[in-house]
């Protein structure tokens, strides 16, 4: 497999619409291929070519955040329905049966709640990587050490499976110059900890679940995407919402803990977090009873049930 280079990943293409002056590398990663043969390229291709066929298109997002963009896409694919966020929508799920329903790949340990209840507003790094992203050992310690370095409070999340590999193992001296501060827990309750007071910011991955939970709870965003498009998703966080800062691939502990500080007490990062918080009020009135998402998911479902 074949990929263009870091230099021609810089270039910036103004031609695509709804999409001004975006970089290569803020292309999904899968279609930065310069192989015309590459499986996940063709899939996308043929995936896009079929949206057009398709009777609606439900997106997993909400007008406020990407109405330009959805605009666009409505000129040729005239039934688009924005019914997001969907973790949102659940709170017109009455059914109690729902609650047992689940997408967590790992067994989460809720004790982490109980932790982030002593500690202060807006003042734990909450780092979770998801549930597929890899980091190699190096990546690992430079994290550790960055997070060490700016003396903040941080709740981490490492799987088991998350360095390549081998078992995720932290340096001892680590775990003592964090203790007290630090928590590291396998799994947790994603939802539940973004919505605690005592989030400042989360470092994450930028999958789209992640982002829409961080943006729902009204928290700012260090994003250090993997692949897939989240290399995308980390560009409309940090350049067109505003609400996040990237971290460089080549991850270097001094950065990590400069932007950790800033993020939690400078001034930057409180103009995001103002911006977070107002992306949260958006979110929330778009699922409400009047709300665009609540009556295009409404419209959607009424067209299904037309249909059989």
């Amino acid at each position: 497999m074949s990929y263009v280079t870091n230099g021609y990943l810089e270039t910036i293409l103004d031609w695509i619409p709804g999409m001004n002056n975006i970089r290569l590398r803020d292309f999904p990663s899968f279609i930065r291929t310069t192989d015309i043969n590459d499986i996940m390229l063709n899939y996308l291709v043929t995936e896009a070519e079929a949206l057009t066929r398709g009777s609606v298109v439900v997106l997993n997002t909400f007008d406020a955040l990407e109405k330009d963009t959805v605009n666009l896409l409505t000129a040729s694919m005239p039934r688009i329905f924005t019914v997001g966020p969907l973790n949102l929508m659940q709170q017109h799920v009455q059914d109690e049966r729902v609650k047992q329903l689940g997408s967590s790949l790992w067994k989460e340990d809720v004790t982490c709640i109980h932790w982030l209840d002593t500690k202060d507003p807006g003042s734990v790094v909450f780092v979770n990587y998801g549930s597929i992203t890899v980091l190699t050992k190096e990546q690992l310690i430079e994290f550790a050490w960055g997070l060490a370095n700016s003396k903040k409070d941080f709740l981490w999340i490492t799987r088991p499976d998350i360095l390549c590999g081998d078992e995720a193992v932290m340096p001892p001296e680590f775990l003592v110059e964090t203790k007290g501060r630090g928590l590291i827990s396998s799994w947790c309750p994603q939802e539940q900890v973004l919505k605690h007071p005592a989030i400042g910011v989360f470092l994450t991955h930028c999958g789209w679940n992640s982002t829409l939970e961080s943006i729902s709870s009204g928290v700012p965003m260090l994003c250090w995407p993997f692949f897939a498009e989240q290399q995308t998703n980390c560009r409309y966080s940090c350049v067109e919402w505003g609400i996040g800062m990237e971290i460089d691939t080549n991850v270097k502990r001094e950065k990590v803990e400069a932007q950790v500080r800033e993020m939690i007490e400078g001034e930057k990062g409180k103009l995001m977090k103002a911006k977070a918080l107002e992306l949260r009020r958006k979110a929330e009135e778009g699922v409400t009873i009047d709300g665009l998402s609540y009556l295009n998911f409404d419209k959607f479902i009424t067209d299904v049930l037309s249909k059989s």
